[in-house]
């Protein structure tokens, strides 16, 4: 078994799917059958030599996500080593809510966050009482700076620019014993990123990317502005990247319920795959 295995608990925007007060072709499918549901964006790493596992983003969906590691891996009550925030988006950390007295009543699980996330969960009520009781220990990440994890993992948090109303935003480089993962689950314009995601994607193994919205035309179709819609789209990637998809292993995640390619009927899935891309799908391992 791999020293490292990285996980997909979670491959759908902040809300899943089926998303809320929504009865579209995709969230009707999902309601009617559950292997159609879709949970928020997340990864779970797992050590299964030390039996350790930590955590990529607190979901809504955590109670599920986490029973669901706990079970594959033999982990039975053993709660995850440490959580890392992307950002304070409602898809990336209220499941910290579970980790407190109401529930887990978690001691001490390390939270690694930026510094406007950590001051949000050490000054803002509710999050601050999981601070105070210690349930959560915020620890400050910052850009480029890697952290050991363990022997055999290195995370590097990457700040990325997306809608940063409340904290800033991060992308990670999971490093294991032979091969580099680069998570990317939200981003703004890839051209409004001080770095170039082909140069960034040349140098991993596997890259995990927002998916959010196929095309234009999805957003469109919605009755929205693409121009205000803080979203690379599947079609420009693939664009971008279509140059590397024989050395690097390429997917999509954080699908929005709109998104097409979450029907595995759709003829778009093939279109993805022929062009060399792939997308997500949970319970996925990736092993590093």
């Amino acid at each position: 078994m791999s020293e490292v295995i990285v996980n997909i608990i979670g491959t759908a925007q902040d809300a899943g799917v089926p998303h809320p007060n929504c009865f579209c072709r995709n969230c009707v499918k999902a309601i009617e059958d559950a292997k159609f549901r879709r949970f928020a964006s997340s990864l779970a790493i797992i050590l299964p030599k030390s039996k350790e596992w930590h955590l990529i983003d607190a979901t809504p969906d955590l109670r599920e996500q986490m029973a669901f590691i706990q079970m594959k891996y033999q982990l039975q009550k053993q709660l995850m080593d440490s959580i890392w925030l992307t950002h304070a988006h409602i898809g990336h950390y209220p499941g910290l809510m579970f980790l407190g007295k109401e529930a887990i009543g978690a001691k001490g699980t390390s939270v690694y966050c930026g510094e406007k996330m950590k001051q949000l969960l050490e000054n803002h009520a509710p999050w601050k009482q999981l601070a105070d009781l210690e349930n959560i220990k915020p620890i400050e990440i910052t850009h480029e700076h890697p952290i050991e994890l363990t022997s055999v993992v290195r995370i590097t948090p990457v700040e990325v620019p997306h809608r940063n109303e409340f904290s800033e935003t991060f992308a990670f480089w999971i490093a294991g014993p032979t091969r580099k993962l680069l998570y990317i689950p939200d981003i703004d314009r890839w051209n409004e990123w001080d770095r170039d995601i082909y140069e960034m994607a040349k140098e991993a193994d596997i890259c995990l990317l927002d998916g959010t919205f196929y095309s234009i035309e999805e957003i469109e179709r919605m009755g929205r502005n693409y121009k205000e819609i803080p979203h690379p789209v599947m079609t420009e990637t693939m664009d971008r990247l279509q140059d590397l998809v024989d050395e690097t292993a390429i997917y999509f995640t954080h699908f929005n319920h709109t998104n097409p390619v979450i029907d595995p009927e759709n003829s778009l899935i093939k279109q993805v795959k022929d062009r060399g891309f792939h997308i997500a799908v949970e319970g996925m391992e990736i092993l590093l």
